[in-house]
């Protein structure tokens, strides 16, 4: 299935782009490209890979024009996971998720359009909803944004629209709605919920639920992200592109019981302290997954608490390591 296809992974080293990596070099990708900046990405992440003949490291940045054109050659599929993620950070510095997110992203399309890659699939976000109050969230359905971030991840969809009717580049975007899973990064004023959670919980340090906790999400193991991307990568259907696409479990769940599942996994008593809610997040998020599922195929395999076990298990083992 992937023999003979050249990938890029952009943000490889990133949490999401570096299981994508792991998952083409474990099914026969002929050859892995990533490239990644280093300024969310962990080494670490990358090192897992480096002993593999097929496959390389180039640092570089995709605000830089040069390295996207270079880390284009020779390449057949691109999967574009290289972004400044963040709902607050957007909010705190929207020039800087701006640059990466859109004009680092304009940059990577306009090279791959320029290398003649076959295939480009992006990472999306769900926060494109904005204040659209219908759940479950269905694609042709949006709200008015709620952050700088959101704004990014729409023009994303904007621009590979274009490019698709323009060029005939084949392009789609995922619209991920809260993956987690090993390596996602705990560390960091931007660390994402569950890791947070389990390392609080772990080291009994202060741990804090935005608003009331009852806002919920479609929380969505990374296996399930890695298996849309590969999808749309190899999607022969013509119909396929051109569009976004839920990438979730069809399941939503409250913070407050995400907390008390991770506290339960964990056998502890350690209790959450609320605070504010934060500005620019959705208060409920659930999706509607049946467009994926008919046009890629996609269908999760790994559910919210199976992979939430396997998630915790993983920094459970770190702290014990540590």
């Amino acid at each position: 299935m992937l023999a003979g296809k050249r990938f890029l992974v952009t943000g490889g080293a990133g949490f999401i782009g570096s299981h994508i990596v792991e998952y083409l070099l474990n099914n026969g990708a002929e050859f892995v490209r990533v490239l990644d900046n280093l300024a969310t990405g962990l080494q670490s992440n990358v090192d897992l890979f480096s002993r593999q003949a097929r496959y390389e490291f180039m640092q570089g940045d995709i605000r830089n024009v040069a390295d996207c054109a270079r880390a284009c050659e020779g390449i057949t599929h691109v999967t574009h996971q290289a972004a400044l993620g963040s709902v607050p950070r957007s909010v705190n510095d929207p020039v800087a998720s701006n640059e990466v997110n859109v004009s680092g992203f304009v940059n990577m399309l306009t090279a791959a359009k320029d290398a003649g890659v076959k295939t480009f699939v992006y990472a999306s976000s769900s926060s494109v909803y904005g204040d659209e109050p219908n759940l479950p969230k269905v694609e042709y359905r949006t709200g008015n944004l709620l952050s700088p971030y959101a704004v990014t991840k729409m023009t994303n969809e904007l621009y590979a629209g274009v490019f698709g009717r323009l060029y005939g580049i084949r392009v789609a975007g995922l619209r991920y709605f809260n993956v987690f899973g090993p390596r996602q990064d705990p560390n960091g004023p931007y660390a994402a919920v569950i890791p947070l959670f389990v390392t609080g919980i772990l080291n009994r340090t202060p741990v804090y639920i935005n608003g009331d906790g009852a806002q919920t999400r479609d929380f969505t193991y990374v296996e399930n992200a890695v298996q849309a991307n590969v999808r749309a990568l190899l999607a022969e259907n013509e119909d396929a592109f051109g569009q976004a696409y839920n990438v979730a479990t069809g399941n939503n769940f409250t913070v407050n019981f995400l907390y008390q599942s991770i506290a339960d996994i964990l056998g502890s008593d350690h209790k959450a302290t609320y605070r504010e809610p934060r500005a620019g997040d959705i208060r409920d998020s659930l999706a509607d997954i049946s467009k994926a599922n008919k046009l890629l195929g996609y269908e999760p395999t790994k559910q919210f608490l199976d992979g939430l076990k396997v998630t915790v298990e993983y920094f459970r083992s770190l702290h014990k390591a540590g």
